[in-house]
């Protein structure tokens, strides 16, 4: 994992569009940083994590858990109800819009991987131990339930390839 530091100011680079959204981020970062950190400090971290859950996750619905491996340039738009399983892998690059949810079928089921430069659209599903190719495109609505290719466009309930783009 990159330092947090570096990955605070990617973040806060890849969303000009929303001083709220940059501002969970940085909370988000910080937590992550918290969470490794061992005792006794991590001890008197414990109040910030309380904090930061009450208020990205209650009060503003996001479920970004500080265990959740996310890379840098992390981008999301209108980042209210996300909810993301902490054993979700996501990559460089990704743009998650509103109400997205990336997670297991079933309770202790194993949750997605996504690779970089994925852009997942409005209340899409991503569900189960599945993989979505770098530069791969979710259309809204959609529900993925298998392994999405690189570059694959993906509409629909339940999600189909409608294209790949092409590397032009």
């Amino acid at each position: 994992m990159k330092p947090i530091s570096g990955s605070i100011f990617q973040d806060w680079d890849a969303n000009p569009h929303d001083l709220r959204i940059r501002m969970v981020l940085v909370m988000f970062r910080t937590a992550q940083w918290c969470v490794l950190q061992k005792p006794p400090l991590c001890w008197f971290l414990i109040p910030y994590l309380l904090c930061y859950r009450a208020l990205v996750f209650w009060v503003l619905h996001m479920e970004l858990n500080p265990c959740l491996r996310v890379g840098s340039k992390f981008r999301i738009f209108h980042g209210y109800c996300l909810v993301i399983h902490p054993g979700t892998r996501i990559g460089e690059g990704v743009t998650l819009r509103h109400c997205v949810t990336l997670g297991n079928r079933r309770a202790g089921g194993e949750a997605p991987t996504i690779g970089d430069d994925v852009e997942i659209g409005a209340n899409a599903l991503v569900l189960g131990p599945i993989s979505v190719g770098n530069g791969a495109v979710i259309g809204a609505g959609a529900v993925v339930t298998k392994d999405v290719p690189a570059r694959a466009i993906v509409v629909g309930n339940p999600a189909i390839v409608i294209r790949i783009k092409s590397d032009a």
